[in-house]
């Protein structure tokens, strides 16, 4: 790759302008008083270093890069609830200026490692002053206590090496567990204030 810069360009716009698209979502929703299932969105493009590496480990050519790595934008959407998080996903279903291309439902099945969230690969066109370019990107939905463990993990991951004795390997997956049983126990009761509102509201 001689220009990285120039070849990242579409990705960047990509991950700038699909922020704003999802963050606006938010005020639409307060609109009509309703809870917002999109607590806030994040993004990046993955650095030239992790991309480089990628390539060696998964052995993609340099010509295939556009086709066969599916991360190079990233985008996550935070939510508080762990149903909020299929919400946001039938949401993103219905629009029509991306096209979902793979789904991976971490949420349901987990990771060996514990892992959670949902991911979705989309098709999404960049308006470049040479015209339409489509690329790959990836959009992750994960509650916040999802996103707390994976980030911690990544960070232990990074900064050594991968290296996990299995009695560290089974701790990081009981806190996960834990993450998503404190998941649970939220919804669970956010349900039950719900359905006291709504009674208090049927008897007034």
């Amino acid at each position: 790759m001689e220009d990285w810069n120039s070849f990242l360009l579409p990705y960047e716009q990509a991950v700038d302008e699909l922020k704003v698209k999802f963050r606006g979502l938010r005020p639409q929703f307060a609109i009509d008083n309703d809870q917002t299932p999109i607590e806030f969105v994040t993004g990046r493009v993955k650095p030239v270093e992790s991309i480089q590496e990628k390539l060696v480990r998964r052995h993609i050519a340099e010509d295939r890069i556009e086709q066969d790595l599916q991360d190079i934008a990233g985008v996550r959407i935070m939510t508080q609830f762990v149903d909020d998080i299929y919400q946001v996903v039938d949401i993103l279903r219905k629009r029509t200026d991306m096209t979902i291309l793979e789904e991976r439902d971490y949420v349901t099945n987990a990771k060996p490692s514990g892992y959670r969230s949902y991911h979705i690969v989309i098709e999404y066109p960049v308006q470049m002053v040479t015209g339409e370019k489509k690329i790959l990107a990836e959009i992750q939905v994960r509650t916040m206590a999802m996103n707390f463990w994976a980030t911690i993990e990544h960070s232990l991951n990074y900064k050594y090496d991968g290296v996990f004795t299995p009695e560290l390997s089974e701790r990081l997956e009981r806190a996960a567990d834990a993450a998503f049983k404190l998941d649970q126990e939220m919804s669970e009761i956010r349900a039950e204030i719900h359905d006291a509102a709504a009674q208090r509201d049927k008897e007034a």
